[in-house]
């Protein structure tokens, strides 16, 4: 009987693949997926909607708080104008329960518009920055000019006013936008610039002050063996 044919043997194994990054090899020893780079010049989303939000509290609670100041005059003269300790006090307890509704909901009112504002604004700035791949003027008067437009056009009215609104706003918005974002632009630059400068002097500094460290022991050791 003729002896059967060897097994064919397997193939040799798949070269291994190139080195991975730290970064990357440190993610996937943690069992998680290499994630890319964020781009330079991105804002927290989070933390920038967030501070809108708080921002437009404060302002919205002030502002109403400030408007109440004349209702408040009308009250103390109503109350001038009767004797009846009763019906004071009812004026003037009913005068603190409107006056605090009044600043509640404008607190809630601006909180929420000022907070969409910000998150539309930095989402879209954002955007931009990750499309075309660098930070510039042009991310923040984009991101201003949308954003304008897009609180323009859910405005309460016709469509031909909600058309002028998205006109106007994106106007305005990139008009507002390109100098402040050139300005911030340029603090930046100069507050990196001032950092960079810093550090070689820093780094001179400590130098120094360690060999100013060593060449005291070194005396203090000279010191000791001629006693």
């Amino acid at each position: 009987m003729p002896a059967s044919a060897p097994p064919p043997a397997e193939p040799p194994p798949a070269a291994a693949s190139p080195v991975q990054t730290d970064e990357a090899a440190v993610e996937t020893e943690a069992g998680g997926s290499p994630s890319s780079a964020k781009a330079v010049g991105t804002v927290n989303w989070g933390t920038a909607t967030l501070v809108g939000v708080f921002a437009g509290l404060l302002y919205g609670g002030s502002r109403e708080a400030a408007a109440s100041v004349s209702k408040d005059a009308e009250v103390m003269l109503k109350m001038g104008s009767t004797t009846d300790k009763r019906e004071q006090y009812r004026l003037m307890r009913d005068a603190m329960e409107k006056r605090f509704i009044r600043v509640a909901k404008g607190s809630l009112v601006g909180g929420v518009r000022l907070g969409m504002f910000t998150a539309t604004f930095f989402g879209i700035q954002n955007l931009l920055i990750e499309s075309r791949g660098v930070h510039d003027v042009f991310n923040i008067a984009g991101a201003g000019s949308a954003t304008a437009a897009a609180f323009g056009l859910i405005l309460p009215g016709s469509m031909m006013w909600r058309a002028r609104n998205v006109l106007v706003g994106s106007v305005l918005g990139a008009g507002i936008c390109f100098p402040l974002g050139w300005i911030q632009l340029k603090l930046a630059e100069k507050a990196n610039l001032e950092i960079a400068n810093s550090k070689p002097s820093s780094d001179l500094t400590e130098g120094k002050g360690n060999q100013s460290r060593v060449g005291a022991a070194i005396e203090r050791l000279e010191g000791s063996l001629k006693k």
